[in-house]
């Protein structure tokens, strides 16, 4: 039998839809964060760290404290807009 089936194979036991998609919306919310993470990474130093040294300076750590505000702000706007809006 395949996957969507409902059978389970081997000797673990089946896990019920509920479990299921508590554990979908956690991989999916992990997921999610490790993009969001890896874009905010790759935007703000491309943005703000000019010469890669072994340590910030002032300056570069202001601006990428203010890039990852500004990231994250933006994100919840799109968010409230997409999951909030009247259907």
């Amino acid at each position: 039998m395949d996957s969507f089936s409902g059978a389970s194979s081997g000797s673990s036991p089946q896990m019920s839809s509920s479990d299921f998609m508590d554990q979908l919306k956690t991989q999916l919310a992990q997921a999610y964060a490790e993009e969001f993470l890896e874009t905010v990474r790759g935007k703000c130093f491309e943005k703000c760290i000019t010469k890669p040294g072994s340590s910030l300076s002032g300056s570069e750590s202001s601006c990428i404290s203010r890039c990852v505000d500004r990231y994250i702000e933006a994100t919840g706007i799109i968010s409230r807009a997409l999951f909030n809006s009247p259907r």
